[in-house]
Parts: C-alpha cells; structure tokens; sequence
C-alpha cells in the first residue's frame, strides 16, 4: 500500500488500496479514472483546475461505476468498458483543521476505475471542461499539476489491466 500526505486544508493521508472491494456507499467521497484509447490516455482541461482525468461525486442513486461513466461522459465525451482499480483512503484523522462540520468524512475514500474507451463522441465542453487531448501515459505528470507517488501506484495497475486485455484478444 502506497502512502503519502498532501496539504489539503491541513495533513492529509493519502493511501492506495488496489484490487479491493468497494468502500461503504455512504464514505466514497468521489469517483474518479484512467480512460485509454488506443493506448493513450485521456486528459481533460477543467475549467477551475487545469489538465485532470475524468471524475467526481457520486448522485443520490447512482453507483460508483454509474458516476464514473457519467463524469467521463460529460467532461471527456466517451464511453467504454469499466475496470475497478481499488480506491484510495483519504484520512484527515491527523488534520488540525477537520472538524464534524466538514464537508467530508474523517475518513472517507475516492474509487478508481479505468475505462477501456470504445466510443468517442464528438467534443462539445458543455459541462466544466474546456478541452480533451489524449497522451502517452508516461507523459501525465506534465500535465497534471498535482501528479503524486498515489497516482504512479493507480497508473501501474491500470496500464497492467491494458497489457493483459491487448494480450487476452
């Protein structure tokens, strides 16, 4: 299990858990994932934050599959086959500024997918992103400002999803 701290509004414990059952419904925080076609990886521009991969929070009476299909519908326009990578605990048990009153729980989870794209619809940047392009995988720590030791660990067991699929057909 890979472990770092980040400053989200004080000390923060980000682990990855992969390969593992979902979280309780009422904990996962966000939902979030690695789009690839044809071996590229897809980036969106969201308005508010710079180059990112699809995701989000979950409605009211969706699964978090359903989320993820739906946030990378409505910022990266695609669609495809999803695979559950594991997800990633963020503890703020030793945050100072995490109270009852926050927005999350004091420990709470996001759940990674990675969705192998089989339709790619037209761009349109209706909803908060502004543009898609897709990468070279190797290439997302350029683009994606807050690129950590985590995200390495999330990115190795969806490529590894990638090479089995390309060797299985």
């Amino acid at each position: 299990m890979q472990s770092i701290y980040v400053n989200w509004n004080g000390k923060v414990k980000l682990s990855w858990v992969p390969n593992s059952a979902l979280p309780e419904r009422h904990l996962i925080t966000s939902v979030h994932g690695f789009c690839f076609y044809k071996s590229e990886l897809l980036l969106i521009n969201l308005k508010d934050r710079g180059w990112d991969f699809p995701g989000g929070h979950i409605e009211i009476d969706e699964t978090p599959e359903d989320c993820f299909k739906r946030e990378a519908m409505e910022e990266g326009y695609v669609e495809g086959e999803c695979h559950l990578l594991g997800y990633v605990e963020v503890n703020h048990q030793e945050n100072m500024n995490w109270t009852e009153s926050s927005p999350y729980p004091q420990v709470g989870y996001q759940v990674y997918y990675r969705m192998d794209i089989n339709m790619l619809y037209p761009f349109e940047g209706k909803f908060e992103s502004s543009k898609r392009t897709f990468i070279a995988p190797s290439k997302v720590s350029e683009y994606y400002k807050g690129w950590n030791p985590v995200f390495n660990e999330i990115m190795k067991e969806a490529k590894r999803g990638l090479f089995i699929n390309e060797y299985q057909d």
